[in-house]
């Protein structure tokens, strides 16, 4: 893995892509635009924090002007349905501070902000970053009352359906879901149960 790189700036472009020399060998590294208007001009020493992304076609690396700001992006990479690039996209528009500030606020709005991430996403997103980023215990609240409650006519649903149906609100798939509610009661406190199940999937993830 790579760590960090320091080294010469030799060029950056508009769309956040940098090249830093290093002991004669040159790294391309993807950075949010706060990252790079920090930098200096091509020619300057820069540090950068870095996450190497690994997949079977490409080895990609970020580059970030604070640790901060890669814990954060390790973090979103751990959200279901993020990955890199969405992380990216959500760091240049909101920096450590304010994603944190939304976290702690349930501020569905502000994530919404961010190019490609509509209300669905962003819940899930404010649900799972919590307990990665050490914010309070996500008020699942209003997940349950907006994918629960519905009745089918026989009878008020047991506490496990309601799971069901606010993981499946969240975007989870069948087969998540099933993993998800495998172990729990079919009845109790939903709110508790539905944090239950996210820890689940999280564990497994």
């Amino acid at each position: 893995m790579i760590g960090s790189i320091r080294g010469q700036l030799v060029e950056r472009t508009m769309t956040g892509q940098v090249l830093v020399e290093v002991a004669g060998v040159g790294y391309l590294a993807l950075v949010p635009s706060g990252t790079l208007a920090r930098l200096g001009p091509p020619g300057s020493e820069i540090h950068l924090h870095t996450h190497l992304h690994v997949r079977d076609d490409a080895l990609t690396l970020y580059g970030f002007s604070t640790r901060d700001e890669r814990v954060c992006f390790e973090a979103l990479l751990g959200a279901q349905g993020v990955g890199p690039s969405l992380a990216l996209a959500v760091l240049s528009v909101h920096g450590p501070d304010a994603l944190r500030r939304a976290l702690a606020e349930d501020d569905v709005d502000t994530l919404c902000a961010v190019p490609g991430v509509g209300r669905k996403t962003a819940a899930r997103v404010l649900l799972d970053l919590k307990a990665r980023l050490g914010g309070a215990e996500p008020d699942v609240e209003a997940v349950v009352a907006a994918g629960t409650g519905a009745s089918n006519g026989s009878g008020p649903p047991s506490a496990r359906s309601e799971v069901r149906a606010a993981l499946a609100s969240l975007g989870y798939g069948p087969d998540e879901v099933r993993e998800a509610v495998r172990d729990l009661p079919q009845e109790g406190d939903v709110s508790a149960l539905v944090k239950a199940a996210l820890g689940t999937l999280a564990s497994v993830r």
